[in-house]
């Protein structure tokens, strides 16, 4: 009878203060969330942004843009992992982080990419790759069955010194696309080249603000962001999609 009697009391509780964090304006809320999580941990010194999650008394913090954790109302607790809608069978968190992880394509630095047009060129998709990336290569390869796009080739070299050797070489290329081609799907050897490779700094530098962590990483027209090869129909669909 005790054991029961302290259940229930635990639960009254438990809503009692549900009910109580619902009368506390919003701006409160989030004002003591920073404060207790900004004290208690450094890392959170520095909040991006505090709001409502999908699950009542439940708040969401997001801090360094993408990085999501949730809390309760006082900040006296944090949870890291993934909300999941199981009646929808959807992985909210995922679908939030992904919504962060969009890059306006108009926003990406063209400058500091070379274009492979085929076709008629008329779809629109941005890739940052390694030059020593397997995976790079397995997707070029099959990239040869695209058309009409263009491809706005950005050298993201991130494997290593030879990796950046070669990204230099190829920037350098009298015909970067043929020797970017010749080099990722004819596995030819890169020419020695020189010239200003400051786009190449330019790129790690915007790949390392925007948390381009893998490659190949592919940007569509519509900010989509998708790491990993995927295959040529996969490639299509996205496309497809982004108009």
């Amino acid at each position: 009878m005790q054991t029961t009697h302290r259940s229930f009391f635990a639960a009254t509780l438990a809503v009692a203060l549900l009910l109580c964090a619902a009368w506390i304006p919003a701006e409160a809320q989030e004002a003591t969330i920073r404060k207790n999580l900004g004290e208690r941990l450094s890392s959170f010194a520095k909040i991006d942004e505090v709001s409502k999650s999908p699950i009542s008394g439940l708040y969401e913090v997001r801090i360094n843009e993408t990085d999501i954790f949730y809390t309760d109302a006082e900040g006296n607790f944090l949870i890291q992992g993934a909300i999941l809608d199981t009646r929808a069978r959807r992985n909210l968190t995922e679908e939030r982080v992904a919504q962060l992880s969009v890059i306006a394509f108009d926003a990406l630095p063209h400058k500091d990419a070379f274009q492979i047009v085929r076709g008629n060129g008329k779809r629109k998709m941005a890739v940052f790759e390694d030059p020593n990336c397997g995976y790079c290569k397995r997707f070029e390869r099959d990239m040869q069955n695209v058309n009409d796009v263009t491809i706005y080739l950005f050298l993201y070299p991130v494997l290593g010194a030879d990796s950046l050797e070669k990204s230099k070489n190829l920037w350098c290329a009298k015909d970067k696309p043929k020797a970017w081609i010749d080099a990722m799907v004819r596995d030819q050897p890169i020419v020695k080249a020189s010239c200003d490779t400051s786009a190449i700094d330019r790129t790690l530098a915007f790949g390392k603000k925007h948390k381009i962590t893998g490659t190949p990483t592919i940007i569509f027209a519509d900010g989509t962001r998708v790491p990993g090869a995927i295959t040529a129909v996969q490639v299509e669909k996205q496309l497809a999609e982004a108009k």
